[in-house]
């Protein structure tokens, strides 16, 4: 492809002396394992976040699990997610032993229908993950509003809402305890897998902290059952680095969202919806066609690489399908991904490459006779 739809290594190459540097005073230091560049980075991203504590995982999904294992989640509880999502949502429930209740999404945002998340609601229930998809934030005040009613804890699924922002706050920073990943296409990306659990609760930080590496405050000894899921120095001196980029790399995703935008305006497709109260961080720009197979297609013919995300929601999956419940209609979600179509959206790609790939959908629609 000439345009690929999304590209890590450019990120590494707009940053390359820095990240060189960092990783070789890591490698020269010996200490590779939950080091100074973990507990650093640790804080210099809850405090980006704006929260107190920050613990570096072995990648998002692991977050997710080990969010929901200091919460205390297990065998005969019930957890409320979306089917529209990366599988690793409803995995991580799953690695907990509880069973997960998918309800439908909104079908402007993508992002979970809080309206049928209080039907869902057994005496079971105990949390809420609300995914904020493709960048842009659920609806937290309703979320909040119901978990709080029902005493319910909220988990956020931020893999791909890095330094969105609701009502003025932040993503991570809007429920009880939150997960992040660093997968390298993500707006913050390692060079590796990666991910971190965020709070500013003291208790469920130390809880995450001691399960991360095998219940161990004192080494070798075991105070709680735990697991190996630690974020390595190198990809945390990476991280720093890409961290003091994050704001303006999330404003130039920003920029080509609306070069999208304003070329695709008199388009036959479904654009993006932005609420008004929200930061959207574009970590996909995601448009809807009920031609969506034949338009990428012709965007492969002209060298232009796109994506689908989702095309399969976990409700219908073979893995899934029978090891959990649906609590309500997937219309929403079913119509969705039989039309969605990411287009081509990263900090190094430049505003004439996004006006060209707008400018060869126009050509396609003009062909078709749309």
């Amino acid at each position: 492809m000439t345009i690929i739809p999304n590209n890590p290594n450019s990120n590494y190459l707009a940053h390359k002396d820095e990240i060189d540097t960092a990783v070789a005073r890591v490698l020269k230091s010996g200490r590779y394992i939950l080091g100074q560049e973990v507990e650093s980075f640790e804080n210099e991203f809850a405090s980006y976040i704006g929260v107190r504590f920050g613990i570096g995982v072995g990648s998002g999904t692991e977050a997710l699990h080990l969010a929901l294992l200091a919460c205390g989640i297990g065998e005969n509880d019930e957890v409320i997610t979306v089917s529209h999502t990366a599988v690793a949502t409803v995995a991580a429930i799953q690695l907990c032993g509880a069973k997960p209740v998918l309800v439908d999404i909104d079908l402007d945002t993508y992002t979970i229908n809080t309206k049928q998340v209080e039907r869902a609601i057994t005496n079971k229930t105990r949390t809420i993950i609300p995914v904020h998809l493709y960048g842009h934030p659920s609806n937290m005040e309703k979320i909040t509003e119901i978990a709080r009613c029902y005493g319910l804890k909220i988990i956020e699924d931020c893999a791909q809402s890095h330094g969105a922002i609701y009502k003025g706050r932040k993503t991570g920073a809007l429920g009880d305890i939150a997960a992040f990943s660093f997968y390298p296409t993500k707006n913050l990306g390692a060079i590796g897998d990666g991910g971190i659990v965020v709070t500013d609760n003291p208790e469920l930080a130390e809880r995450v902290r001691l399960l991360r590496e095998y219940g161990w405050r004192q080494r070798y000894i075991s105070e709680i059952p735990g697991l190996n899921s630690r974020l390595d120095e190198l990809q945390a001196t990476i991280l720093r680095v890409k961290l003091r980029y994050l704001d303006e790399e999330n404003s130039k995703r920003q920029s080509l969202a609306s070069a999208y935008n304003e070329r695709l305006s008199s388009a036959n497709l479904t654009l993006p919806a932005c609420n008004s109260s929200v930061t959207h961080v574009y970590h996909q720009y995601v448009v809807r066609s009920s031609h969506r197979d034949a338009l990428r297609e012709f965007l492969r013919k002209n060298g232009i690489g796109t994506l689908i995300h989702y095309p399969v929601p976990v409700h219908q999956q073979p893995a899934y399908k029978n090891s959990l419940r649906c609590s309500s209609s997937m219309k929403n979600t079913e119509k969705v991904v039989k039309e969605i179509i990411s287009l081509p959206i990263y900090p190094e790609l430049t505003p004439e490459t996004a006006i060209h790939v707008s400018d060869t959908i126009m050509k396609w629609e003009k062909g078709k006779g749309i």
